[in-house]
């Protein structure tokens, strides 16, 4: 299909759509059951396109802050990933042992750049040298409130044992150390699953020209 002249202006001229605040009303909160996390349903009243109001129900999982970090080695060129159990992709697609990034629930009152720090501890067992915040997004926003900041890590790859986690909240991780080019290379063939690892590879496979400069002291 060819685009006219008058379409392209039309595009270029308009403003860019956003995401914006909704007109919305919620009812209180009622609990559907609440274990390691609070899963909620609520009564919406929303403005329709017509100007209207709709009501509908809607649930949510109350998940929160949380964080992603992608940790990279720049002297050895290595990217450092974890293995873990995860149930929605084992009753989904029978592939639960995904592969992902090092990511964790914010405490109440921390920091995003503390949290990260914290779960780079707790999940390769290796502080990292520098973090480099990249983007904030909601995984799946439809399904849960979770909105998770994205952080670059430079680490020690050769301080990561090969398995790690919390006893005391039932983890066991086993960590994954590839070079940069074959954790890129991961994009390819539906080798992996998990969306915020996709976003994060995807974001290495664009910008690793510019990874000296993002993690260099000072910045």
């Amino acid at each position: 299909m060819r685009v006219t002249t008058a379409t392209m202006t039309q595009f270029e001229d308009a403003e860019l759509p956003t995401d914006r605040p909704a007109e919305a009303v919620l009812s209180a909160p009622r609990i559907i059951g609440n274990n390691f996390r609070s899963y909620q349903s609520f009564d919406i009243e929303l403005r329709d396109l017509a100007g209207g109001r709709s009501r509908y129900e809607r649930d949510v999982l109350r998940a929160g802050a949380v964080v992603g970090v992608l940790p990279v080695d720049l002297a050895r060129g290595q990217v450092v990933l974890i293995r873990q159990f995860r149930l929605g992709a084992h009753l989904a697609l029978d592939k639960g042992e995904m592969i992902e990034i090092v990511a964790g629930r914010c405490d109440e009152g921390e920091l995003a750049e503390a949290a990260a720090a914290r779960e780079c501890i707790e999940e390769i067992a290796c502080a990292p040298r520098r973090l480099r915040r990249l983007m904030r997004l909601m995984p799946a926003p439809a399904l849960t409130d979770e909105w998770l900041t994205l952080f670059l890590a430079d680490v020690d790859a050769s301080a990561v044992p090969p398995r790690t986690g919390l006893t005391e909240e039932q983890e066991h991780l086993q960590t994954v150390v590839l070079p940069i080019e074959r954790a890129v290379n991961l994009l390819d063939g539906g080798a992996i699953h998990n969306a915020l690892t996709l976003v994060a590879l995807q974001w290495l496979a664009l910008n690793r020209t510019a990874l000296p400069r993002l993690l260099a002291p000072g910045t």
